[in-house]
C-alpha cells in the first residue's frame, strides 16, 4: 500500500505528514443545488416555511462546517481558515436553491474539503429547513469548482 498517500507500509490509514510543505495562499470554491417542487419555491419567496428563512441558516451552518471538517473527515488536516463565505440564493429556472461557498486561508494544504463540506452542509440544512413541505427534493451537484494554491490548480466553473 506505499503507493497510497492516506496507507502506511503496514496498511493503516494515515493523515499524510505535510510538515516539511511551505505555507502558501490556498482558495477553494464548491457548489451544490437542492432540487426541490414548485410549491417549496413558493413558499420560501412568499416566507410561508414552518422553519422560517432557510437561507440565512443555511448560509450560517455552511461557514460552521467549513470550520468543523477536519471532525468530520477523518484524514482532513485541522486548518485555520481565515475567510468563508457562503451564499444561497433561489433558482427559479432550475426549480431549487443554488449554493455556492468560497475558503481561503494560507496553509500547507488545500481547502478543498472545506469548501465542499460547506456547500453540502448548507445544502443539508436547506433540505432540514424545507422538509415539513417538500420531503422529495434532491441534493445534487455537489462539487468542487476551483482550487488554487499548492502544487496545481483547478478550475471547473
Amino acid at each position: 500500500m506505499s503507493d497510497f498517500s492516506h496507507y502506511n507500509n503496514d496498511t493503516k490509514a494515515v493523515m499524510v505528514n505535510v510538515s516539511g510543505k511551505a505555507i502558501t495562499e490556498r482558495t477553494a470554491k464548491a457548489h451544490c443545488f437542492v432540487r426541490m417542487n414548485q410549491e417549496t419555491i413558493n413558499a420560501i419567496q412568499n416566507e410561508l416555511l414552518p422553519k422560517g428563512d432557510p437561507f440565512e441558516v443555511a448560509r450560517i451552518a455552511g461557514i460552521m462546517a467549513a470550520k468543523r471538517t477536519s471532525d468530520l473527515i477523518p484524514m482532513c488536516h485541522p486548518l485555520q481558515i481565515h475567510y468563508a463565505d457562503v451564499q444561497v440564493k433561489l433558482d427559479i429556472e432550475k426549480s431549487g436553491v443554488t449554493i455556492f461557498s468560497e475558503i481561503r486561508l494560507e496553509g500547507k494544504t488545500g481547502a478543498e474539503m472545506e469548501a465542499l463540506t460547506s456547500a453540502a452542509v448548507a445544502a443539508l440544512t436547506v433540505y432540514d429547513m424545507c422538509k415539513a413541505v417538500d420531503k422529495g427534493m434532491i441534493i445534487e451537484e455537489c462539487r468542487l469548482l476551483e482550487k488554487r494554491g499548492g502544487k496545481s490548480d483547478y478550475i471547473n466553473l
